[in-house]
């Protein structure tokens, strides 16, 4: 299962229009909340990305709307998958495990201003 928001912009005198539209839609998409400059936050759900997509392209394709993007997606497969990942690999080096080591042997590559 995937979960995704989207974000649709509309004209502010037709958020109230296009609220209806989604709210007609419920197969399509969930409305959740808007702004009166014409922002309207809605999230849609899908077996898989290409059925998000579709759903996507449905909103896109609906009177009034300006644009409608997807910002945030959450994909269940793929988050068990990483997750997985995390627990099999050893991720925190050896060198930070090590309570003998001397932490100013420890080379730090993140200040870029001593680099340059």
């Amino acid at each position: 299962m995937n979960i995704s928001s989207i974000v649709v912009q509309t004209l502010p005198e037709n958020v109230e229009k296009v609220i209806q539209i989604i709210k007609d839609n419920p197969d399509t998409c969930e409305y959740h909340l808007h702004d009166p400059k014409g922002k309207i936050i809605v999230t849609v759900e899908g077996r898989d990305v290409e059925e998000e997509v579709n759903k996507l392209v449905d909103i896109q394709c609906f009177d009034y709307v300006i644009a409608a993007d997807m910002m945030m997606t959450y994909q269940e497969d793929q988050l068990d998958a990483e997750i997985k990942k995390l627990e099999e690999d050893d991720i925190v080096p050896a060198m930070l495990n090590d309570g003998n080591m001397d932490p100013r042997k420890i080379h730090y590559n993140g200040d870029l201003r001593k680099r340059f």
